[in-house]
């Protein structure tokens, strides 16, 4: 089982802005000694071979090329408006 004793886990529910009750603070603490358990096994593992990246996998851009193209009839857009004023779809003001 995890050393869950050298948690302050009083600092840490501090942090996070919660407030415990000691069933909790138990219960926490064992599991986040628990998890702290397992990345202690991570730093175990030899990444001295492994080149640092940022993903995973290689990123390519997969967006399309940006070439204009004809938009739909102002008649089409303003069929489902629910207020228009020439040609244009009338929102409500938001902006004092």
């Amino acid at each position: 089982m995890a050393d869950h004793n050298a948690l302050d886990i009083d600092r840490v529910a501090n942090l996070a802005r919660l407030a415990l009750t000691p069933e909790e603070k138990e219960k926490f603490s064992r599991q986040l000694g628990d998890v702290l358990q397992h990345i202690r096994q991570l730093e175990q593992v030899d990444v001295s071979e492994v080149e640092p990246t940022a993903h995973a996998f290689p990123l390519f851009n997969v967006w399309a090329d940006d070439v204009a193209k004809p938009g739909l009839p102002v008649a089409a857009v303003l069929r489902n408006a629910p207020a228009q004023r020439d040609n244009m779809i009338a929102v409500p003001k938001v902006v004092e």
